[in-house]
């Protein structure tokens, strides 16, 4: 049987202090978060429920620092930052962090009415190393709805 892909960086501690650049899917690219129009996401009540459940994670874990974010119409970027201080015992790694978003936003948007909604297993993630990769990596970050049609999550389907 051959051994599955990492998908995580061997060995690295991912509750550390760190800069990380965050990605999930929603299951199968299912366009449901919104639409892209003249370069801007519009809103509707399943974006507006993830966009809530990412602020929430940082008013919830104060560790826990968002410098930038996108909900996009089939995923999600994130990046954010664990920082380290004097009123947190345990602190949660950016696994257990994005696995909370995902429970929450999933049982919010459920209960907004998509039903069969559900975020794609596992979440793509990059651990920025210097300011150059963070301003590009923030720049895409802004910049994702206004280049949509030629993002590599870009699904004509449209399930909303």
């Amino acid at each position: 049987m051959r051994e599955r892909k990492r998908n995580r960086l061997y060995k690295f501690d991912y509750s550390s202090e760190a800069i990380y650049f965050l990605t999930s899917c929603v299951q199968d690219r299912i366009c449901c978060l919104g639409n892209v129009e003249n370069g801007k996401m519009i809103l509707n009540s399943y974006r507006k429920k993830a966009n809530e459940q990412i602020l929430w994670l940082e008013k919830r874990f104060t560790y826990f620092k968002i410098y930038n974010h996108v909900v996009m119409p089939n995923h999600v970027h994130i990046l954010c930052e664990i920082i380290k201080n004097g009123d947190c015992n345990k602190i949660k790694s950016i696994s257990e962090l994005i696995g909370a978003f995902k429970t929450t936003s999933s049982k919010q948007i459920h209960l907004a009415g998509l039903n069969n909604f559900s975020w794609q297993r596992s979440f793509h993630d990059h651990i920025i190393r210097d300011y150059s990769s963070f301003e590009n990596i923030y720049n895409y970050i802004t910049r994702n709805p206004e280049k949509w049609d030629n993002d590599t999550f870009y699904n004509k389907i449209d399930e909303t």
